[in-house]
């Protein structure tokens, strides 16, 4: 889903983009599919955009590919599994790791070239609606990062690509406190949407943003026992360390203000997907002997993740 909608974005810039679906898929979806994207690439409250995308499948990544570009795009927990399947057939080409971790990333890719890697973090949400229509938003804003080194000429080259679609790269030296940070801060909101029951119910309440604001700030030295300098990226996350009435008076302005950005938070309803990241914060904090009073109060929701 998120990487159809980049992907949309590129060919629209002029790019030729293919898309992997799995042996018997392509004639299920078809080359055409519905789109309503709210794109904010150039202003807050978006532009809506219907029409219908011409795209072009492919069951199979032939060894002997000249693809530029592969970008990797999914759950946290679903990544050993791709890589088991994406690893070999790298080939020559780039390949874009678009997606979250609280695993050590440069460990659980310790078997894919490490010279052929990008990192990166996608700024868009979405699902398909029962008719097969792609609902989504899509923002300017891309976050890309290094471990520490300066971008390599494959690294630059997937920034720039963005950039001739529209989007704003965001570069970060410490990706991987970066993304430790990020999967908190998620931790930290999806902990209230299990206790409430979703995230519409989360976001039109002062009580509840404020809640899963201060649920945040807890899990925040979590991230700092794991070796994370916090400052490195003290930018993504001093939102939360206002004072919680306040930051969550800015927030549900900003989804009032802003289709896309509610659309974007709405779009996290994937059950698994909230319980797993709230379980595996929960299971490092334990691991680690830190307590996280507001986190352990929904362990009983925390069913097994698959």
């Amino acid at each position: 889903m998120i990487t159809t909608q980049y992907g949309w974005a590129f060919a629209k810039a002029g790019h030729q983009v293919e898309f992997y679906v799995r042996p018997g898929k392509a004639a299920i979806y078809g080359p055409e599919l519905p789109l309503e994207l709210l794109d904010a690439r150039k202003k807050i409250t978006g532009d809506l955009i219907k029409e219908t995308a011409q795209l072009t499948l492919r069951e199979d990544i032939p060894d002997n590919h000249d693809f530029d570009l592969i970008i990797l795009s999914v759950q946290h927990y679903q990544f050993a599994e791709a890589v088991s399947f994406l690893g070999p057939k790298i080939g020559n080409a780039t390949l874009l790791i678009f997606n979250n971790f609280w695993k050590d990333p440069l460990e659980i890719t310790n078997a894919l070239p490490f010279n052929q890697l990008a990192w990166g973090f996608p700024q868009s949400g979405g699902g398909f609606d029962q008719a097969g229509t792609l609902k989504g938003a899509l923002f300017a804003d891309v976050h890309f990062g290094t471990f520490g080194t300066e971008p390599t000429d494959r690294e630059i080259a997937v920034r720039n690509l963005f950039s001739s679609a529209g989007f704003k790269p965001i570069e970060h030296k410490d990706f991987k406190g970066w993304l430790y940070i990020h999967f908190a801060v998620e931790a930290g909101l999806f902990a209230e949407v299990l206790k409430i029951g979703s995230v519409a119910e989360v976001i039109r309440s002062h009580k509840h943003v404020k809640n899963a604001i201060m649920n945040v700030r807890e899990l925040l030295p979590v991230v700092a026992a794991r070796g994370i300098i916090l400052d490195n990226n003290k930018d993504d996350f001093s939102f939360y360390l206002r004072p919680a009435w306040l930051a969550s008076f800015l927030l549900r302005m900003l989804t009032k203000i802003s289709p896309p950005l509610r659309f974007f938070m709405l779009s996290h309803n994937n059950p698994k997907e909230i319980r797993s990241y709230c379980q595996d914060v929960l299971a490092e904090a334990r691991r680690l002997g830190l307590e996280v009073p507001r986190l352990e109060s929904i362990a009983n929701k925390l069913q097994a993740v698959d």
